[in-house]
């Protein structure tokens, strides 16, 4: 059998593509986030009808990387990503294409599902990485993904406010048609781990949610924070629109750029992570996110609160994923895209649920309830956090497992 492919370190060209190639493919979800209101205007639909389409890309992402992720530990990584950005590009252009708001939201389905491309990139960058690095590494294509999501905002907010909504869709069914000839040529070769069926590969999900606890709690906390973070940026374009602010989409889409600052800090974390443990970097998160909401209540009527609140927000929900992912990919280097797929279907989970109950938190009580919404969110992340913790303190164990501890769950699949 071949080496394990951790030991080689990657280039750094290769880390940079692969961070540029995962905020490109992200953005195709959070376009739509400053342009609610337009749409809603060309459709003549109501603001919980958005939050369904927000919704919808979010579920659309879940179930891809339920159905498309896993087989990255079965099949060529690089022919997966490739189909994959084949199908988005299409996709994108049915968004542009859409006449009415009910073909509107199966197409934003598929975009998400076929965004969940992402998430085949990332822990194929933690596999190639050596166990040292692989903190940072992790942070350094994270970092990407999240400025992909902050820069969406903005990019559709200023494309959308001079050429109209489904401008945004073309540009970005052309960019991601140039990325895929990109990255089938530049992506390395990966060999399958094992070769089992795709109903084994998905059953063998559940004994990973079984074996490991750790896998659990950050499933549960990170989707908790994405929460959060999809209740704050579904409504906010509302509140941006409405007294004493008055502003359009390009505005809603500058918020994008002040969040921004907090992709910056992805290394710092996965360096730290490294260092110190990954746990540690979780509940900071989870604090500075819960401080975040807190400055977000005055946002209302204060424009630097609400600067103020999104550059907190960013950097919590950054630092909690980073962590969560370096957490979860030391514990079975074997079955990563599986861990993965744990994690970011529970992840999208959240962010579906934030923005659905946001949509009706703004209907019922304006910004104030949507901002007790993000705090109730990262309340139970706070409480699983407590709870988890004070369990491995009871069994007097470190908190997480190494690579060379772990037993391998592929060597045990029929």
């Amino acid at each position: 059998m071949q080496g394990p492919v951790e030991a080689q370190p990657l280039s750094r060209r290769l880390i940079w593509l692969m961070a540029i190639s995962v905020g490109v493919i992200v953005a195709n979800i959070y376009y739509a986030q400053p342009l609610l209101a337009n749409i809603a205007r060309d459709f003549s639909a109501r603001v919980t009808t958005m939050g369904v389409i927000a919704m919808l890309t979010q579920v659309g992402t879940a179930t891809g990387m339920l159905c498309f992720v896993p087989l990255g530990d079965k099949y060529n990584r690089r022919t997966l990503i490739f189909g994959l950005l084949i199908a988005s590009s299409l996709l994108l252009s049915a968004v542009a294409l859409a006449p009415n708001i009910l073909l509107l939201g199966v197409a934003s389905f598929g975009v998400g599902a076929a965004a969940s491309a992402v998430h085949l990139i990332v822990p194929f960058a933690a596999h190639l990485s050596p166990p040292s690095q692989r903190g940072r590494v992790v942070g350094t294509v994270l970092s990407g993904l999240l400025l992909g999501i902050l820069t969406a905002r903005s990019f559709s907010g200023f494309v959308g406010s001079w050429l109209g909504w489904r401008a945004v869709y073309w540009i970005a069914a052309i960019a991601i048609l140039v990325l895929a000839a990109i990255l089938r040529t530049q992506l390395p070769d990966s060999r399958p781990e094992h070769v089992i069926s795709w109903p084994a590969l998905v059953r063998s999900m559940a004994g990973l949610i079984r074996q490991y606890s750790e896998l659990r709690q950050a499933a549960f906390s990170g989707a908790m924070l994405f929460g959060s973070f999809s209740a704050f940026w579904t409504t906010i374009v509302f509140l941006l629109a409405a007294p004493p602010y008055h502003y359009g989409p390009s505005v809603a889409g500058l918020f994008g750029l002040v969040g921004a600052a907090g992709a910056g800090i992805a290394p710092i974390v996965g360096r730290f992570a490294d260092r110190r443990g990954p746990r540690l970097a979780v509940l900071i998160g989870i604090l500075i996110t819960i401080f975040a909401f807190i400055v977000l209540l005055f946002g209302a009527r204060s424009l630097a609160a609400l600067i103020g609140g999104v550059i907190l927000l960013d950097l919590g929900v950054q630092a909690g994923h980073v962590a969560n992912q370096t957490r979860i990919y030391a514990l079975d280097a074997r079955a990563r895209s599986r861990l993965n797929t744990v994690y970011m279907f529970c992840y999208f989970c959240g962010g579906a649920l934030g923005s659905s109950l946001a949509a009706l938190c703004w209907t019922a009580g304006r910004w104030n309830e949507v901002c007790l919404l993000g705090l109730g969110f990262l309340s139970l992340a706070l409480g699983s956090y407590a709870l988890s913790s004070k369990r491995q303190d009871k069994a007097g164990r470190l908190p997480s497992q190494s690579l060379v501890d772990t037993p391998h769950l592929a060597e045990r699949l029929p």
